[in-house]
């Protein structure tokens, strides 16, 4: 339903890419737009000079594809500019992230960046965190049941991702527990409660990390940045 208007969006994301820069590539079917657009724009000519940080192995491979040169945080500490998806959005701009399984590479990404776009549809948006998605925690797989009840205790209803039978591994060999808090009321503290828990590696909530939010909507395209009212494009 949102496909066309997604590819929409992205492009209007890629808009803020410039020749020279170091652009961080986010993992998913929405930034998965932004990353092909990128490559339209090397070869074309119309873009030079991009460098590209990956946000997983799987947009890695895509980048490739694309002919999009990459490089690391090791070499470009600094990232200019990144794109990437959300699995929710709430009013002031916080995040829910982490479907795609990337979570810790993508907030790595994002604290390295000086703008960070998200590109969503308007099904991602929500008056609360927590409404639609469940929060991912990536956790250590040693004695991840410890971890889970820990979770529990905070509220959580901790499942394990699995998938065709397997449990989900990271790019750092790590589970995901998806973990169902409903409605969350202090996204802050609760970010500060799942880190206080031992062998958590990350969470899903982005707080105070998105620059500018466009939205993919049924009459166009918004942008949304921290602390101003929607601009319809």
């Amino acid at each position: 339903m949102y496909t066309e208007l997604q590819r929409t969006a992205a492009d209007c994301a890629v808009c803020y890419v410039e020749s020279g820069m170091v652009v961080g590539l986010g993992t998913g079917s929405t930034a998965a737009f932004a990353v092909r657009r990128i490559g339209q724009l090397l070869r074309s000519g119309r873009l030079r000079g991009i460098l590209g940080i990956p946000t997983s192995r799987e947009v890695a491979t895509l980048a490739r594809r694309e002919d999009i040169p990459l490089t690391t945080l090791e070499e470009h500490g600094e990232i200019d500019v990144t794109i990437d998806g959300a699995d929710e959005v709430d009013p002031q701009l916080r995040l829910i992230k982490g479907r795609g399984g990337a979570l810790l590479y993508e907030k790595i990404v994002a604290r390295a960046s000086r703008l960070e776009i998200i590109v969503v549809d308007e099904s991602k948006l929500v008056p609360r965190l927590g409404t639609r998605a469940p929060l991912p925690v990536e956790v250590v797989p040693f004695g991840w049941p410890v971890t889970a009840r820990a979770l529990a205790e905070l509220g959580a209803r901790p499942v394990r991702r699995m998938q065709d039978g397997v449990p989900v591994e990271t790019d750092e060999g790590n589970l995901i527990l998806d973990c169902e808090f409903g409605s969350i009321d202090d996204p802050w503290a609760l970010d500060r409660a799942i880190h206080a828990i031992p062998g958590v590696v990350e969470h899903g909530l982005f707080l105070g990390l998105a620059s500018l939010v466009v939205v993919a909507q049924r009459d166009g395209i918004s942008l949304r940045r921290p602390g101003q009212a929607a601009l319809q494009q």
